[in-house]
């Protein structure tokens, strides 16, 4: 379990680096429903970095799992292609790092109700391109671990966790601290919209090469 633990460590800091949802998660708790909706979208963040990581764990795991101590061929193979998705992805946001312009979605987010803002929480996690290949990626390591049933279910849930902890870290921050902290979520903001596609750029470049270079160690 360590070493698969260890091979997710990176994939997990990659998700929860994420700008875009760290973001709509502070601008959530800016908007005049920032309570309940704060709540939704870090409910809809959860369930959808879980759901895509079971899947793919399942998924990896019928597909041959490990043989004498390594490995599938074909999980490896599939590892190799989410490693290479996210390097084409990480030449995209670097392409794109003078574009500065605020997405019409994160300008509808002061009116969204509990389940619209749970819903897009889901979508960032199962649906954006970068983050979907991230969790996919996590889940093939899981899948392709070996591990026991009661393993495979830790190592879900600590993925699950630190993916997650920067967007439930300013809600639940928010929940106890409350109006005190609208002045560090303000400039956490400006930062991260200035700085969203470099970051996401070195992070997605680190995690494919890291992606790749475990497919081919299982070939």
């Amino acid at each position: 379990m360590t070493s698969v633990l260890g091979e997710l460590l990176p994939l997990a800091v990659g998700v929860a680096i994420s700008p875009i949802p760290i973001i709509a998660g502070i601008l959530m708790l800016l908007s005049k429903n920032a309570g309940k909706a704060s709540i939704g979208f870090g409910t809809g963040w959860v369930t959808g970095i879980l759901a895509v990581t079971v899947v793919a764990s399942l998924l990896a795991g019928a597909l041959g799992g490990r043989h004498h101590g390594q490995p599938s061929a074909t999980v490896s193979w599939i590892k190799i292609g989410l490693g290479a998705v996210l390097l084409v992805l990480a030449l995209r946001q670097w392409q794109h790092r003078t574009d500065t312009e605020q997405p019409a979605w994160m300008r509808a987010i002061d009116g969204l109700t509990t389940v619209k803002a749970a819903g897009l929480g889901a979508a960032l996690a199962a649906v954006n391109p970068k983050n979907l290949m991230l969790c996919l990626a996590a889940g093939a390591a899981i899948g392709a671990g070996g591990l026991s049933g009661t393993g495979s279910t830790i190592t879900v849930i600590a993925f699950t966790i630190l993916a997650a902890s920067t967007v439930l870290g300013p809600v639940l921050a928010y929940a106890i601290a409350g109006d005190r902290m609208r002045g560090l979520l303000d400039q956490t903001k400006s930062w991260l919209q200035t700085y969203n596609a470099q970051v996401m750029a070195v992070v997605l470049l680190i995690m494919g090469a890291t992606v790749v270079g475990k497919g081919l160690a299982g070939l």
